[in-house]
């Protein structure tokens, strides 16, 4: 009798922005408890990380005037590294203080941009890195701190990007305190050749302190984007259940990386995710149910699977 294949360890990480990033884009505020649920069937699914929510004041984004509460019930999972996006210290603490495991600090490449969306300077926002920074010490040694480079690939306040800005900004915010820095092509702006070109200038210039990439699926090139990140060495990926997502303050960004198609990618080359793609196919219900009518995509939900398709992952029931 065949045993059961034995689990693989993932070589890469997935991490879901559909709760924080998805749901600050749309109109309609998710009830606390779908959330709760829909968090429940990621974690379900395999996800072992997701940006629960932003810790941002609710007369500006009401859809996360839950986010301590949600943070709080997230934590309980068992596995599961809680993220919350923090642009300044007074969300810090709060994040910290609901038991967040890592705070994510958007500071953006492009200076039309920042001050769009937190009304700071981007040199501004790294002296928040360094202020957060310390404050994590005192607060939760243990939680982490990643800075996510928003408009790292072009603007569509600014238009181009100089990289060497880029480059020259995330070494700032690692001096500052960043664990991390990752590159986010907030506006949809990337291409393969380029996403490959300023990853490898990230990791020569800040090495293992380089991070996730963040695409967007604007022009749709947002899987082949994450592949040209991929050849370049980067192993964490954002993307968001039915692509759910873009940013409030960026006109013309939409359309995050659907994680479903992003996963299956992965599978289907042999790189183990750590994630059931039949369960996290069915966690779109519990999303939708709590949106209902908002629009969500993925070629791979629409499509199915192929007939035969064995993923990488295997998971023991």
């Amino acid at each position: 009798m065949p045993m059961d294949p034995t689990p693989m360890e993932p070589s890469v990480l997935i991490s879901e922005v559909g709760p924080r990033d998805g749901l600050q884009s749309v109109k309609t505020t998710m009830p606390t408890a779908d959330k709760l649920r829909w968090i429940g069937a990621l974690h379900a699914a395999g996800l072992r990380e997701i940006e629960v929510a932003s810790f941002v004041p609710a007369r500006l984004l009401p859809q996360m005037a839950d986010a301590a509460e949600v943070v709080r019930h997230a934590v309980q999972l068992p596995g599961l590294t809680v993220m919350a996006l923090v642009p300044n210290r007074k969300g810090a603490q709060a994040a910290l203080e609901a038991g967040a495991h890592k705070l994510t600090m958007p500071v953006s490449a492009s200076r039309a941009h920042s001050q769009a969306n937190v009304r700071k300077t981007p040199a501004e926002m790294v002296e928040e890195v360094r202020a957060i920074a310390e404050m994590r010490r005192e607060l939760a040694p243990g939680a982490g701190l990643e800075v996510g480079l928003s408009t790292a690939f072009g603007c569509t306040l600014q238009g181009l990007v100089p990289e060497d800005d880029v480059i020259r900004l995330a070494a700032q915010c690692v001096e500052a305190g960043a664990d991390e820095v990752g590159l986010s092509d907030t506006v949809g702006h990337a291409n393969p050749a380029q996403v490959r070109r300023l990853f490898r200038r990230l990791r020569a210039e800040i090495g293992e302190h380089a991070g996730a990439a963040h695409m967007h699926n604007t022009r749709g090139l947002g899987i082949a984007n994450c592949l040209a990140a991929w050849d370049e060495g980067v192993r964490t990926f954002d993307a968001s259940l039915g692509g759910l997502g873009g940013c409030p303050y960026a006109p013309g960004a939409s359309g995050n990386v659907v994680t479903e198609d992003l996963v299956f990618m992965f599978e289907a080359m042999g790189i183990a995710t750590g994630i059931d793609i039949h369960k996290l196919v069915a966690a779109r219900a519990p999303l939708m149910a709590g949106l209902p009518g908002e629009p969500v995509y993925g070629m791979t939900a629409e499509a199915g699977l192929p007939l035969g398709f064995v993923p990488t992952t295997h998971l023991q029931p």
